[in-house]
């Protein structure tokens, strides 16, 4: 239903400006550690290339061109970061270009859940048509690439888990944590504990003669890397299609409309950027309404960084259709 039209001044106060600049947060640091891992893992990938063709090792040319997967990885973090920060502040965006780096997580997901099939498929071939294994040499490699990762992890962790417990799993549950780190973060992970799979396998191979458990350890590691990337699809695709995640947020906006005895007729909440939210309400007004008061309120929440805010009249809202979640 149409709305009787408000003066300017009414229509220009409802609006609360955001707190930071395309409402994105510093990713600074999270680009700059993004960065150091690409080239580190560029460094990984060539030395074992180019190792493999020197000495003929078919298991440094498998590795070096698996961590090629890995650079792939880091290169669209890297890509996501240096966008975002390049396309900061253009007309274009209406709400900034934040949701790039959600993009960058899921296409991340798809790569892994790429290399997680591909881990299966190989896995079920070496069962089927159990190969000769070069142990030591396969060691060695094992022991290269699980260093690698744990030193990306190491670069990684500290910005991607600043929070402990039930607070840091709220963050990734509701889009607060930056999806693209967390997916670079994933990636690392997961090539490092298919290294120490690898390594127990080998060693059991090595010494126990059990051949058979080196492509076990890879499908249970493919398994593992496909439950991985499922939930990192999901929740980057969750923010990418403006779906309601963040039932605290909207439970704490609920209790301040509550609390000024109004009722919202229509309300949107979706995700920005990392830890950045929008809201736009429609209220049904009230005599005793202080709006200025309920704006500074819905403002000074810490993630809602854009607020707008339509009180209709209540001969007006009463016969408005309610639409609020």
């Amino acid at each position: 239903m149409n709305t009787p039209p408000r003066d300017a001044e009414d229509t220009q106060a409802s609006s609360c400006p955001t707190r930071q600049p395309d409402f994105l947060m510093s990713q600074r640091h999270a680009e700059r550690a993004v960065g150091h891992v690409l080239w580190l893992s560029a460094i990984a990938m060539l030395t074992e290339i180019v190792a493999g063709h020197l000495t003929g090792s078919m298991a440094l040319l498998a590795d070096g061109w698996h961590m090629a997967t890995h650079v792939a990885a880091m290169g669209i973090s890297a890509f996501a970061y240096m966008y975002v920060r390049r396309h900061a502040g253009q007309a274009h965006y209406s709400f900034g270009p934040g949701k790039v780096s959600y993009l960058a997580a899921y296409s991340s997901s798809l790569l892994l859940a790429g290399v997680a099939l591909a881990m299966l498929y190989e896995a079920a071939s070496r069962l089927q048509a159990p190969q000769d294994i070069h142990y030591d040499e396969a060691l060695a490699v094992a022991v290269l690439g699980l260093i690698v990762n744990l030193l990306s992890a190491w670069l990684l962790h500290g910005h991607d888990h600043d929070d402990d417990g039930d607070e840091h799993a709220h963050e990734h549950a509701n889009g607060h944590a930056d999806q693209n780190l967390r997916a670079a973060y994933v990636h690392v992970l997961a090539d490092a504990i298919t290294s120490v799979a690898a390594i127990l396998a080998l060693i059991a191979g090595k010494w126990a003669g059990m051949a058979w458990l080196d492509p076990v350890m890879a499908a249970l590691g493919g398994v593992l890397i496909l439950r991985w990337a499922w939930r990192l699809a999901g929740d980057s695709a969750g923010v990418l299609l403006d779906r309601q995640i963040d039932s605290h947020l909207l439970h704490d906006i609920h209790d301040c409309l509550a609390r000024h005895g109004v009722r919202a007729l229509d309300l949107h909440l979706w995700l920005l950027a990392p830890g950045r939210h929008a809201l736009l309400l429609t209220l049904a007004g009230t005599p005793e309404l202080d709006a200025d008061r309920l704006r500074h309120e819905l403002g000074a929440m810490a993630t809602l960084a854009h607020v707008t805010l339509d009180v209709l009249s209540p001969e007006t809202s009463s016969v408005a259709p309610q639409q609020s979640l």
